[in-house]
């Protein structure tokens, strides 16, 4: 046992003999690494502290005065702006990398589907990129919806079953399966229409859509049988 512990002991100090010897022989290019890594964390965090933050206060304050615009019903306004704050298509051009600057490219898409501006609307939405999964569903249905409104059922069914299985919950996924088969019954897919609506009823009984979705059952299960 002895003779173990010492051999350990003579192995550890022949490791420590040779990371010694390591740093003598490069001491100048381990001081430069070290000097590197500083100079990237010290940049980055000037960075952080002198651009990114700044710009990110920046966009928030003119995200406030667009946001205010919307929630009035000024919708050109808060698209366009105004001589002191810009609207949200100016803070998504000068501030796309911050969150306020994504956030302005849902409210934008909003913003021009109920100025009827569908195309405009796709363009935003579909280019949105936010981290919240709450607006990231809805701006997939808001596509649907300018989709449908330029004719396009098929695609508009697409993106609400899409909707529907990106996030499931209570709010996002009935009004999804809803917009889905409402769009079915349009098209005169009542069967597909009626398994839509039933899978509301059953899977999400406390919806706000699940209050008056017998009668969307019946219609699309009568119509179905003609």
């Amino acid at each position: 046992m002895k003779e173990n512990t010492e051999g350990q002991n003579v192995e550890i100090e022949n490791v420590i003999g040779k990371a010694e010897a390591f740093v003598q022989q490069n001491q100048k290019k381990i001081i430069v690494v070290i000097l590197a890594i500083v100079a990237v964390i010290g940049g980055y965090l000037a960075l952080k502290n002198l651009y990114f933050e700044p710009r990110e206060q920046q966009a928030a304050e003119e995200m406030f005065a667009a946001e205010n615009w919307f929630d009035q019903d000024s919708l050109q306004l808060s698209l366009d702006g105004n001589a002191k704050y810009m609207g949200f298509v100016g803070i998504m051009d000068e501030y796309g990398s911050t969150k306020s600057g994504r956030l302005a490219k849902y409210y934008a898409g909003i913003a021009s589907l109920r100025l009827g501006k569908y195309e405009d609307a796709i363009n935003y939405l579909s280019s949105y990129n936010g981290k919240d999964t709450f607006t990231k569903v809805l701006a997939v249905i808001a596509t649907g919806d300018a989709e449908l409104e330029l004719g396009n059922t098929k695609e508009a069914i697409n993106l609400y079953n899409k909707a529907a299985k990106m996030e499931d919950n209570m709010i996002t996924t009935p009004y999804a399966l809803f917009k889905a088969g409402f769009a079915n019954q349009m098209e005169g897919n009542f069967a597909e229409a009626a398994k839509l609506y039933k899978e509301i009823k059953q899977n999400y009984p406390q919806s706000t859509e699940a209050r008056t979705i017998d009668k969307y059952i019946a219609y699309a299960e009568e119509s179905a049988r003609k």
